[in-house]
């Protein structure tokens, strides 16, 4: 089936992933996450869709390339033996593939993202 040339993303329309992702590991409190996949491309290489999580740090390390529009929350993202970077809403960044370090999650995230997969 193929995709039409214009698709209007879904407000988290579909069931959401609740499982932490794989890469995602919780490192104090204990916060949690939900993954709406809202778009997949015909190749299967980019994803995207919406991320919510609630306060707490997880390390994290990404197998691949991610765009994220920030819409809500308070996060300071620590590459591993790098410097704190602090975004909120409507802040946009990109992670690169084989990052590593830790997302602590200040105030409850919401995010739009993009992932490359291949």
């Amino acid at each position: 089936m193929s995709h039409p040339v214009f698709s209007k993303l879904a407000d988290r329309q579909v069931a959401p992933l609740v499982d932490d992702l794989d890469g995602w590991k919780k490192v104090s409190d204990d916060p949690s996450m939900k993954t709406w996949i809202e778009y997949t491309a015909e190749d299967g290489g980019i994803i995207s869709g919406w991320w919510e999580a609630t306060p707490g740090i997880y390390h994290a390390t990404y197998a691949a390339w991610e765009f994220v529009h920030l819409i809500e929350g308070k996060i300071v993202i620590t590459p591993d033996g790098g410097e704190p970077n602090e975004v909120g809403p409507g802040d946009a960044f990109v992670v690169e593939a084989n990052f590593a370090g830790t997302w602590e999650i200040k105030e409850k995230v919401l995010k739009h993202f993009v992932i490359k997969l291949k």
